[in-house]
C-alpha cells in the first residue's frame, strides 16, 4: 500500500497528451516518446515506483516545457509494466492531487518538485450539495441504462457500486466514462470543493444523456433498414428448404456434394481427413455470400489437391542413370559419381533420407540442368523455384488465411504442381536470398532442408503437417559466402568448376550446336562449323567459366544462317574463321600482346571470382621525393595488408636483392591494380605484389608469359590458396603457359583436365626468394641462411606428378 505524501518531494514527471489521471483510479498508458520512456525507467528504478502524471495544455508538443503543462497533476504509482517495441505499456494508479512548484529539465527526462493538494473539501449539512449528489446519481443511472447494452461488465460493476462511492470518487469515475476532452477532465481534477466538482459533472452528464439518446434513435432507424436484409435471408432459407423437398440442389449444395465425393475418394492421412471433414461441415453450414466461405473452400481444395501419399517409383538403375547424366552433361565426373553414390544408397536402403545437395560454381556450368538430369535419371517429377531476391519469409511459408489474398507458400505450391510427394525440387540461387523487416527466408529454409524437421513441415496457409522428407532437394549457388552457416551445414556441397577451351569445344559439338541448329529450323548440313572456326569463336568472342556466352554466339550464327536460307540462298559452305568477323563483328577478346614484354614494376597475378578465374595485372611505380605506399584499384583491407607486407619483405631483403637502401627512404611507391571499378580483395595476390615491387626496385622486368598466385608472410613463406583450377584456366585463356603456385597446392593440380596439365608449366615454391628467382629476369636470389626446408628448391612440374 502506498501512503500519501505530506511534504515537498521531487519525482520523475510523465506528461500525457489527451487525458487526465484522477486520484484513486487506475489508467493504462502507452509510453513511446524518449522523454516519457526515460521518466518511466527512472520511476521503475526506485523502490516505490512513484511518478507525477500531468496533462499537457497542447497535445501537439512532443518536448513539453514547464509552461506547456498544467499546474495540477496526480502523484501515481506504477502497478504493472510490459516492455513493447519502442517503449512500455504501463498501468498507473492515482494516489493524490499535487501542485507542481518547480520543474527540472534533466538530460533525458523531466523531474518535478511537487506538494500535495488536498482533495475537494466536503460540504457537510448543505442541502444543495445533497440535491446535487442525488441528481448526479439519477443521471448516472440514466447514462448507465443507455450504455449497458454496449458497455459490458465494467458498466454493470459501476452500476452495482455507484451509490456506495464517495461523491469525489463517483465524480472522477463518471469523468473517465464520458467522452470528455483533456481540458474538461483537468477542470474536474482542479475543482476546489465537492459542490463545484458535482456541478461540473452534472453539466457533462446532461449533455452525455442527450448524445446517447440521439445515438439510440439513429441505431433503431438503421436496425429497421437492416430488417429487409434479415427478411431476405429468411426467404432464402425457406427457398432452400423448398428445393430440398422438391429434390433440387442449389449451386452451393452442388459444390459441397462434389467436394464431399472428392474427399471420400482422396487418400488422406487420418489427422488430415479429420481436419478436412471439419472444413467441409463448416462449408455446408455457411452461406456463399459469407466472407469466409471462399477461404474455407480454397483451403479444402488445397488439401484435396496435395499429394499426401502419392509418389513416383524411383528408377534406381545405376547404368541407365549414368547414361542419362553422360547424355546431358560432359565431364563433371566428381559430381556424377557423388550423385550415383546417393542413388546406390537409395537402392540398397529405400527408407534412407533423401540427400540435400548444393551445387556451387560460376554461371553457365550446368548447375540447373544437373537437377533436371537427376530427376530424369530417377524417373521423378522436377520442379524449380528461384530464390534470387526473395525477401518475404511468407513467400516460402505462406500467409495465414486471416489475411486478404492469402496464398500457400512456394514450397507447397511446387509440391501441388508436381502432383507427387517425392519430386526433385531445385531451389535456385540460394546465395541471393534477401532479408528485411518481413522476415528472413534463409531462416525459414532451415526447417525445409533439415531431415530431422521437414517430415512435419507446416505451411502457414495450409496449417497442417506435410511430409517433405521424401523430396530430393537440390540447391544452387554461385558462392558460399552469402549463405548462412546454419543453412550451409544442412547441405552437401558439390563444386562445379569452369571449363577449359577443349572442354567447351566438346560441349559445343555435343550439345550447343545441335540444339541451336534445331531451334533455328536448319538442317545439320546447312550450318557446318569447322574446328578452327569453333576455336576462334571460343577464344575471340567469349571469355567465361561456363558456356552461356558461347551458346549465345552459336545461336547468333544460326540465326544469320537461317536468314540466308530463308532469303533463298541454296549454297551452304562450312563457316570459316574469317566469316566470324562478317557475321559477329570484330573479336571482343584479344590476347594481351602489350603485356608480353612487361616493364619493370608490372606483374601478372591470378584471382578467383564467382564467375570463374581472372587474370590480374599489378602495376607499381616510384614517386621521387615521396614517402610511404599508395594503393589504388578498389582493393579490400586484406589485399591492402598484403601490399604492405610485400613492401616490408622487399625492404627487409634489400641487400640480398641488390636494392639501394636510399630508394626506400627517398621515394614513395604507388601500387595500382586495374580495373579500378571492380572491387578486389583476398590474400592470394601476395606473391604477385612482392614480384612487382622487387621488379620495380631492382629495375628488372618480370619474365614474360608467367602468372603467379599465393599468400605471403613477412618471414618469406608462400602459403596455399584456393581456386587453383579456375585460376589456371584463366591463365590459359589469356595465353599464359607458366604459373607459379605454392608448393602445398600441388595436390590441386589433379583437378585440372589432362589437356591443360600437358599444355601448362607449373612452378611450385614454398619461399618468396624461390618465386623471385623464377620470375625476375637474370636474377639469382642470394643463398638463404639455414632454416627449416632450406634445401628445398623450386620445382617445375607438368601436371601433378611429372617433374621437368
Amino acid at each position: 500500500m502506498t501512503t500519501k505524501g505530506s511534504a515537498n518531494t521531487t519525482l520523475p514527471l510523465l506528461a500525457i497528451k489527451t487525458s487526465v489521471l484522477f486520484p484513486e483510479l487506475p489508467m493504462p498508458l502507452s509510453v513511446g516518446r524518449p522523454i516519457s520512456v526515460a521518466a518511466a525507467r527512472a520511476a521503475l528504478a526506485t523502490e516505490e515506483k512513484l511518478v507525477v502524471v500531468v496533462a499537457q495544455r497542447d497535445p501537439a508538443i512532443d518536448q513539453p516545457k514547464k509552461e506547456d503543462l498544467h499546474v495540477v497533476g496526480t502523484r501515481a504509482v506504477i502497478k504493472r509494466m510490459n516492455q513493447v517495441k519502442g517503449g512500455y505499456e504501463l498501468l498507473v494508479h492515482g494516489v493524490e492531487r499535487v501542485v507542481l512548484d518547480e520543474i527540472e529539465e534533466g538530460e533525458s527526462h523531466l523531474r518535478a518538485r511537487v506538494r500535495p493538494l488536498p482533495m475537494p473539501a466536503p460540504d457537510a449539512g448543505d442541502t444543495e450539495f445533497e440535491a446535487l449528489h442525488r441528481t448526479v446519481l439519477d443521471l448516472a443511472d440514466r447514462v448507465i441504462a443507455l450504455l449497458r447494452p454496449r458497455g459490458g461488465r465494467e458498466v454493470a460493476q459501476f452500476q452495482a457500486h455507484a451509490r456506495e462511492m464517495s461523491p469525489i470518487l463517483l465524480a472522477y469515475t463518471l469523468g473517465t466514462m464520458m467522452s470528455l476532452d483533456a481540458g474538461k477532465e483537468q477542470a474536474l481534477l482542479e475543482a476546489p470543493t465537492q459542490s463545484a466538482l458535482l456541478k461540473l459533472v452534472l453539466d457533462h452528464l446532461g449533455r452525455e444523456v442527450q448524445v446517447l439518446e440521439l445515438r439510440d434513435k439513429i441505431a433503431s432507424r438503421a436496425q429497421s433498414e437492416m430488417g429487409k436484409e434479415q427478411r431476405d435471408y429468411l426467404l432464402r432459407q425457406q427457398l432452400r428448404a423448398i428445393q430440398e423437398e422438391l429434390g433440387d440442389r442449389s449451386p452451393e449444395q452442388s459444390d459441397v456434394e462434389a467436394l464431399r465425393t472428392r474427399l471420400k475418394e482422396a487418400d488422406l492421412p487420418d489427422d488430415i481427413r479429420k481436419e478436412a471433414d471439419r472444413d467441409l461441415e463448416r462449408l455446408a453450414q455457411g452461406q456463399a455470400a459469407a466472407p469466409d466461405y471462399q477461404i474455407t473452400r480454397a483451403h479444402l481444395e488445397l488439401i484435396l489437391e496435395l499429394p499426401w501419399r502419392r509418389t513416383t517409383e524411383d528408377a534406381l538403375d545405376l547404368p541407365r542413370a549414368r547414361q542419362v547424366l553422360d547424355e546431358d552433361h560432359y565431364d563433371l565426373e566428381e559430381v556424377k559419381d557423388r550423385i550415383l553414390e546417393h542413388l546406390a544408397v537409395m537402392k540398397l536402403n529405400p527408407k534412407a533420407q533423401a540427400p540435400i545437395l548444393c551445387f556451387v560454381g560460376p554461371p553457365g556450368v550446368g548447375k540447373t540442368s544437373l537437377g533436371q538430369s537427376i530427376a530424369r535419371a530417377l524417373g521423378r517429377k522436377f520442379e524449380r523455384m528461384s530464390l534470387g531476391g526473395l525477401h518475404d519469409e511468407g513467400e516460402l511459408r505462406g500467409h495465414r488465411r486471416t489475411y486478404i489474398g492469402a496464398m500457400p507458400g512456394r514450397i507447397v505450391q511446387a509440391i501441388r504442381r508436381a502432383g507427387v510427394s517425392n519430386p526433385v525440387l531445385m531451389l535456385d540461387e540460394v546465395d541471393k536470398l534477401g532479408r528485411d523487416f518481413r522476415g528472413d527466408p534463409a531462416a525459414a529454409l532451415l526447417e525445409v532442408l533439415d531431415p530431422a524437421q521437414n517430415s512435419t513441415f507446416r505451411d502457414n496457409y495450409l496449417d497442417l503437417p506435410f511430409d517433405l522428407s521424401k523430396v530430393f532437394f537440390v540447391t544452387t549457388a554461385n558462392a558460399l559466402d552469402p549463405v548462412p552457416r546454419p543453412l550451409l551445414d544442412r547441405m552437401e556441397v558439390l563444386r562445379l568448376s569452369g571449363y577449359s577451351h577443349e572442354e567447351k569445344a566438346v560441349i559445343a559439338r555435343r550439345y550447343l550446336i545441335p540444339r541451336r541448329i534445331a531451334e533455328a529450323g536448319l538442317r545439320d548440313e546447312q550450318m557446318v562449323i569447322t574446328d578452327e572456326t569453333l576455336q576462334r569463336l571460343i577464344a575471340g568472342y567469349t571469355r567465361e567459366a561456363g558456356v552461356r556466352q558461347l551458346e549465345r554466339a552459336i545461336g547468333s550464327l544460326a540465326r544469320k544462317v537461317a536468314r540466308r536460307v530463308a532469303e533463298g540462298a541454296t549454297e551452304s559452305a562450312p563457316l570459316k574463321p574469317q566469316d566470324l568477323a562478317i557475321l559477329l563483328g570484330p573479336e571482343r577478346f584479344l590476347p594481351e600482346r602489350a603485356r608480353r614484354d612487361l616493364p619493370a614494376g608490372v606483374a601478372t597475378g591470378l584471382a578467383w571470382t564467382e564467375t570463374g578465374g581472372e587474370v590480374l595485372t599489378i602495376e607499381s611505380t616510384l614517386l621521387p621525393s615521396g614517402h610511404g605506399l599508395r594503393i589504388t584499384g578498389s582493393l579490400g583491407d586484406v589485399m591492402r595488408e598484403s601490399a604492405k607486407a610485400a613492401q616490408s619483405f622487399v625492404w627487409s631483403h634489400a641487400e640480398a636483392l641488390g636494392i639501394p637502401g636510399a630508394l626506400f627512404r627517398d621515394s614513395a611507391v604507388h601500387v595500382h591494380v586495374p580495373a579500378g571499378a571492380v572491387p578486389k580483395d583476398g590474400p592470394s595476390a601476395g606473391v604477385a605484389l612482392v614480384s612487382a615491387l622487387a621488379s620495380l626496385y631492382t629495375g628488372k622486368p618480370i619474365v614474360a608469359d608467367v602468372a603467379m598466385t599465393g599468400e605471403i608472410t613477412l618471414s618469406g613463406l608462400v602459403l596455399p590458396v584456393g581456386g587453383i583450377k579456375e585460376k589456371v584456366l584463366a591463365a590459359r585463356r589469356a595465353g599464359i603457359h607458366r604459373v607459379v603456385l605454392p608448393r602445398e597446392n600441388e595436390k590441386d593440380l589433379a583437378e585440372l583436365p589432362p589437356a591443360v596439365r600437358e599444355a601448362m608449366d607449373f612452378v611450385l615454391v614454398d619461399r618468396i626468394e624461390d618465386a623471385l628467382a623464377v620470375v625476375l629476369q637474370s636474377h639469382r636470389a642470394a643463398r638463404r641462411s639455414a632454416a627449416p626446408n632450406g634445401d628445398r628448391k623450386p620445382r617445375f612440374v607438368k601436371g601433378p606428378s611429372q617433374a621437368i
